[in-house]
């Protein structure tokens, strides 16, 4: 199904979303990495609170290349970064901070399967390679910090209009599709490719 949704999603938005289906998302959009991962969460373990309150909201696992033009920030491209980077802290993340929709490429372990099913959250993956596209659907820089991390590693909250098409590839009930198609591939050759060449599976 194909779902146009704004933020702040709630955990309802989220648990109708099934693998498979097309999401076009309007509101806020903040982009966030390894670096900015790590910070958020000693921050919050310490105590301390966020520059911005990500409940409800979508990050997106994005290095965005921006310029400068007349005192704003302007985003020239902005694909998604592999998100296995951030596999080993995206629990936590979406624990701590109560984001709603995760937005990357090349998909997510068990740990963050687990982490969307109890907390109420989706994995979406973005078109690797489509960077100058993904701009398309933002519509303005409202804010950014940390960027003593750097560009690519700051915090770019950014108001987004039908950004997508996004694809669901992990939601809230413990499914995720490249699970699903590694079983399928592996199933396959065990029962089809292997005994057509000889080789035991």
């Amino acid at each position: 199904m194909e779902y146009h949704m704004k933020t702040p999603l709630s955990e309802g938005d989220v648990r109708k979303l099934k693998v498979g289906d097309i999401v076009y998302l309007s509101g806020i959009v903040v982009t966030a990495r390894d670096a900015a991962h790590s910070r958020a969460l000693s921050i919050l373990n310490s105590g301390g609170s966020l520059p911005i309150d990500l409940r409800g909201l979508a990050i997106y696992h994005c290095g965005p290349v921006v310029d400068k033009k007349d005192d704003k920030w302007v985003v020239v491209v902005a694909g998604p970064t592999t998100s296995t980077r951030m596999d080993p802290l995206e629990y936590e993340f979406i624990e701590k901070t109560g984001v709603r929709m995760i937005i990357g490429k090349g998909g997510m372990g068990v740990r963050t399967v687990e982490a969307c099913r109890k907390f109420g959250a989706v994995y979406t993956i973005f078109t690797g390679g489509a960077a100058v596209l993904a701009v398309k659907g933002m519509k303005r820089v409202l804010d950014v910090h940390w960027l003593d991390l750097g560009i690519p590693e700051a915090l770019w909250v950014i108001e987004v209009e039908n950004f997508g098409p996004l694809m669901v590839t992990i939601d809230s009930h413990g499914n995720n599709f490249y699970d699903s198609i590694n079983k399928e591939v592996y199933r396959r050759l065990r029962e089809e490719i292997y005994p057509k060449i000889g080789v035991q599976g």
